[in-house]
């Protein structure tokens, strides 16, 4: 009975602070997507063309690429907590500044800083959740920091509809003299100054200790935080693991194929197709697209914030089952669902009728639009939004993990700014129904790339993780 009542009190304190450490992702997710509700009124605040619009939306992915590249090695050098604490400086600097900005050249800056502390987040998040939490609870663990992302979309979302509601429109005055838009970043403060205050509590990674030669700091942590039985044991198996003392570096990834281990080419192309199915087309964009196919302002803010709730409802079942089902077969089920939906919606937007500001969707084509995005966003969400993370979170060796893992983040992040930054001009071009066809497309194709090169991971020890 004692036994038990250990194990829950450890399992207590390593969910506590794999939550803290997810707050990171509630801002990845809060600031990537609050630019959302305020697209429409900088387009018009700042006389915004199609392509400038889009480059102000995906500057900040440019940011987040350069955040996670740095990241890792970051972490490396000064430890996991202190580049927490740099990421939520960064995100504090990024909503205040994009509250007050005066300029497009003003704006631009704040969101590539913004961006930077987004890739900084998407990085150390997942990898101190997968080196604190035990192998087997690790999969649900490091979902819960898709889980904070969903959930960081969700309030992003529904606090620029309230405000968007409260002031009649997100272009309207709100409070103290300034425009909903405005607020919708100045918002993003409070969480951000949570995230700090998080940051200094929890405790640094047991890994990072080991090779900082703190041991004995590292088997106290792996004790009462994790509830090893043998502290000194795991030890001693991390220092194994480490193929030398110095702080990683991009030598620890070279390789035979095209200079890259090819278990490192495997993380950077799952990372690239994450994005090429064009979810964030959807949460940078949505209020924008449901507008242009005959919604209303405020039907188009409802639609998506309802899309955001299907997003943190469908998490959920990738906690439940990525240690139970395994990564590939989550991954390979969301890649099918995927792409039927998104062809769904495709077909659906080929009927659109009118042009400029008269478009419509006529009939059933409107509902059955709706439902092909949210079924997609049920199996992304489910699948591909989580479990990607989780397995590079896990599946890189110990002396390559964050450098690694910074890489394939940032490359996640530049195929997120290649798709939003060429989704309102397409959008005008080719039109909806090509882009959510080209969408499905890479749906299809990331089921043969999982069936044939992710390895699973589930029940492994990090430790355990070979190149």
């Amino acid at each position: 009975m004692i036994e038990a009542q250990t194990s829950d009190s450890h399992t207590v304190r390593v969910v506590g602070v794999t939550i803290a450490a997810a707050v990171g992702g509630f801002l990845f997710g809060f600031d990537s997507s609050v630019i959302n509700g305020a697209v429409d009124a900088l387009e018009g605040h700042f006389q915004l063309g199609p392509v400038l619009l889009g480059f102000s939306v995906a500057i900040a992915l440019l940011g987040c690429a350069v955040g996670a590249w740095f990241a890792g090695r970051l972490a490396d050098r000064w430890g996991r907590k202190k580049v927490m604490l740099l990421g939520s400086a960064l995100f504090i600097i990024n909503s205040i500044g994009s509250g007050f900005a005066f300029s497009v050249p003003d704006l631009l800056l704040w969101r590539v800083v913004g961006g930077v502390g987004i890739g900084i987040a998407s990085v150390i998040a997942p990898t101190y959740i997968a080196e604190i939490a035990p192998a087997r609870h690790r999969g649900a663990l490091a979902s819960l920091q898709q889980l904070a992302i969903t959930i960081g979309i969700f309030a992003a979302l529904l606090s620029n509809a309230v405000m968007a509601n409260a002031a009649d429109g997100a272009a309207n005055e709100l409070w103290l003299g300034l425009e909903a838009w405005r607020w919708m970043f100045l918002i993003g403060v409070i969480p951000a100054i949570a995230y700090s205050v998080l940051a200094l509590l929890i405790p640094e990674s047991p890994r990072y200790l080991v090779e900082r030669h703190l041991d004995e700091e590292a088997a106290r942590i792996l004790k009462s935080i994790t509830g090893e039985h043998d502290p000194q044991r795991k030890v001693r198996e991390i220092r194994q693991s480490l193929h030398h003392e110095s702080a990683t570096s991009f030598a620890d990834i070279r390789g035979p194929k095209f200079g890259l281990q090819p278990i490192v080419w495997v993380g950077i192309t799952m990372a690239i197709l994450q994005q090429f199915v064009g979810i964030n087309a959807i949460f940078y964009y949505s209020t924008t697209l449901w507008r242009s196919v005959g919604f209303t302002e405020s039907q188009s803010f409802t639609t998506s914030v309802i899309t955001s709730i299907i997003n943190v409802g469908m998490t959920f079942v990738a906690i439940l089952f990525v240690d139970r089902v395994g990564r590939r077969i989550l991954l390979m089920i969301g890649s099918i669902g995927m792409f039927v939906s998104l062809l769904m919606a495709a077909i659906a937007f080929s009927q659109a009728t009118g042009s400029g500001d008269n478009v419509d969707l006529p009939g059933p084509w409107g509902p059955v639009a709706l439902v092909g995005a949210n079924l997609f966003v049920v199996f992304f969400a489910s699948t591909w939004g989580p479990v990607m993370w989780v397995l590079l979170g896990e599946m890189f060796p110990n002396d390559m993990r964050t450098v690694a893992l910074g890489i394939s983040t940032a490359a996640n992040w530049l195929a997120n700014f290649a798709v939003s930054l060429a989704f309102p001009p397409l959008t005008q071009s080719v039109g909806l129904w090509f882009l959510y066809g080209t969408f499905a497309f890479f749906a299809l194709l990331s089921f043969f790339f999982v069936r044939s090169n992710i390895p699973e991971t589930t029940g492994k020890e990090l430790e355990e993780m070979r190149a």
